[in-house]
């Protein structure tokens, strides 16, 4: 199985933590761990970093893990010098990276987000509320979009996971869920390691998708005797949307991905049981949205709300075509190879 050891190399130990000693009374304390893999957003990142370590109560300390880039190892060092930077030591992706990250952190609890957010000013102190509560082994909060080119018209409010931010249809008060997601995540760091943290050889690379996230969650789950995911909607995040991924291209091919993502999850941790957040999706919450939007496009001549609801009817489809055809790649890949025989 993919994951991390629980032993840090020297080659994760680059830099220097900073710490913070003013914490809110009764908040455990944390490492932030912030996995980076290019410098497309440089601006976002400083800004992102900054907030975060503006938070009250104040980090332990914040960890940047780069992902196979020495480039900008060095620059984050030279510009931050003051925080501690890491680079991946498992295979190149997401996962690996914040392992990574999660090596040099000696805290009770982790916190990770994305090098592509910012994070409101009570952000910390929302996300750590249900640590009170010994049987919560993690949260995680809401991510709302920031269209860099403009939301697109078409764009339905029940599909914003294909673009990794929360959508209709998810708790809006405090709630326990199966997951909450990696670029919003407070996690127990016994719990942590006692998975080995995100599996590398089921990760996020580059574009392409894997709920590896959800799969963490899981794991961490069953390893912990049952213990609570809560999700806070309070705890909220701000990520950006790059114009690359506000076409109707992007969507449909996105929604194939996580299809065949989400097969390929049922079948590492055992089958379809896993799924029930997806199949209530698919059986509620997306036929629910298309009705309103048909219901808007007919009786208020809203044309916006027609190309919506085709939106969501496509979205389903591509989903359903990916999920056949990952259960199709999993078929073809369980078929003993046949071996020519020998004279």
């Amino acid at each position: 199985m993919g994951g991390m050891s629980p032993n840090p190399t020297d080659e994760a130990r680059a830099g220097t933590v900073t710490t913070a000693p003013l914490r809110r009374a009764g908040a455990p304390p944390v490492s932030v761990v912030i996995p980076i893999h290019s410098e497309e957003r440089w601006e976002v990142f400083g800004s992102a970093l900054q907030a975060v370590r503006q938070q009250d109560p104040a980090p332990a300390s914040v960890i940047v893990s780069v992902d196979h880039n020495l480039p900008l190892l060095r620059r984050i060092g030279t510009a931050f010098p003051d925080v501690c930077t890491v680079e991946n030591i498992f295979e190149r992706g997401a996962s690996g990276t914040r392992n990574s990250g999660a090596l040099v952190a000696d805290t009770p609890v982790l916190v990770f987000v994305d090098s592509d957010i910012t994070v409101d000013e009570d952000w910390m102190a929302r996300l750590l509320e249900p640590f009170s509560n010994p049987s919560v082994v993690g949260t995680g909060g809401f991510v709302t979009p920031f269209w860099s080119a403009g939301v697109p018209p078409w764009f339905p409010d029940e599909f914003g996971w294909v673009v990794g931010v929360s959508y209709r249809g998810m708790p809006t008060e405090t709630a326990p869920v199966r997951n909450v997601w990696s670029c919003n995540m407070a996690v127990r760091r016994d719990a942590f390691v006692a998975v080995g943290g995100f599996r590398v050889d089921f990760s996020k690379v580059g574009d392409s998708p894997k709920p590896e996230d959800t799969d963490f969650c899981v794991r961490v789950t069953r390893a912990w005797g049952g213990g609570i995911w809560m999700f806070v909607p309070d705890a909220k995040v701000h990520h950006q949307i790059g114009r690359e991924r506000s076409g109707f291209p992007f969507f449909v091919q996105r929604c194939f991905s996580e299809g065949m993502g989400k097969v390929a999850l049922a079948h590492l941790n055992g089958g379809r049981r896993d799924l029930w957040d997806e199949s209530n999706y698919v059986r509620r919450a997306a036929p629910a949205g298309a009705i309103r939007y048909a219901r808007l496009a007919v009786y208020g001549r809203d044309g916006t709300s027609l190309r919506r609801c085709a939106a969501i009817l496509a979205g389903l489809a591509a989903a359903a075509l990916g999920a056949v055809a990952g259960q199709a790649r999993h078929l073809l890949s369980s078929v003993p190879t046949l071996r020519a025989r020998e004279p």
